[in-house]
């Protein structure tokens, strides 16, 4: 199986070293890509302490996993979230993968404080198994051949993973390999598991009546969100021109490649 895990992050510095340690001991012929939206912390160092391949973009999710998909070498995409864990390993993932292009997710296990955590856990891979959408957390794996045919991740604020899952969904049945993705609880915690359920439905009900992500974005992350964001728009296209030391970096890896 050749894989390319790709890890977007912000301000993950702290997370890095472990996750980066753990995927190098369980996907150990893996190509470990991780894509810095900005941080203020030490995360780039740390990434590259570890990772194949270190890169850099504007800030977004969706920009950042585009990124680097498009600089992985490998037949499968595995996109990753810096708060998350395999609970399992190459060989595992290997036996349930088909030789042709194909997409999935896998189950999620929430890890946090509230013993309410196995329960929603249990509720949102048997929601993602009925509607077969699934969210980052949960870990998406696709071919590269038709993650590039479907055009990769729409670049909007939120609900990436939503709306790239439903165009999937549209090209072929998921793989739902009965493996688990361990994910920190931490947003549940801090907010409480009944307004986490309350605002996640209320985002998904109102993603699926037409309210523009951005204005999701802006409600979820609060009143300065809009602001923000028109400011990070100004600055992303150069934001994402890579520096001379980013272009060296990458065709010394596409050289090995």
């Amino acid at each position: 199986m050749r894989l390319s895990i790709v890890i977007p992050v912000l301000n993950e510095g702290r997370a890095l070293p472990a996750l980066l340690a753990g995927l190098k001991a369980s996907f150990p012929r893996a190509e470990l890509i991780v894509v810095d939206g900005g941080s203020a912390d030490d995360s780039l160092a740390r990434a590259r302490e570890q990772a194949h391949l270190v890169l850099r973009s504007a800030p977004g999710r969706a920009r950042q996993m585009n990124r680097g998909a498009a600089a992985a070498r490998r037949e499968w995409l595995f996109f990753l979230h810096a708060d998350s864990r395999p609970d399992f390993g190459a060989a595992q993932l290997a036996a349930q993968l088909p030789e042709t292009p194909a997409w999935g997710f896998f189950r999620l296990r929430l890890i946090g404080r509230s013993r309410a955590l196995g329960t929603i856990s249990r509720l949102i891979n048997c929601r993602s198994a009925w509607t077969r959408i699934a969210t980052g957390d949960q870990g998406l794996i696709v071919h590269a051949q038709l993650f590039r045919r479907c055009g990769g991740f729409a670049e909007i604020p939120l609900m990436e993973d939503v709306e790239f899952t439903a165009r999937l969904r549209a090209v072929g049945k998921p793989l739902a390999p009965d493996l688990y993705v361990e994910s920190s609880a931490r947003r549940w915690d801090e907010q409480g598991v009944a307004a986490t359920v309350l605002r996640m439905w209320a985002l998904r009900a109102a993603y699926a009546l037409g309210v523009s992500p951005r204005r999701l974005w802006a409600h979820y992350y609060g009143r300065h969100a809009l602001r923000r964001d028109r400011r990070e728009a100004r600055l992303a296209r150069n934001a994402d021109r890579p520096t001379e030391r980013d272009n060296t970096i990458l065709k010394e890896h596409q050289r090995r490649g």
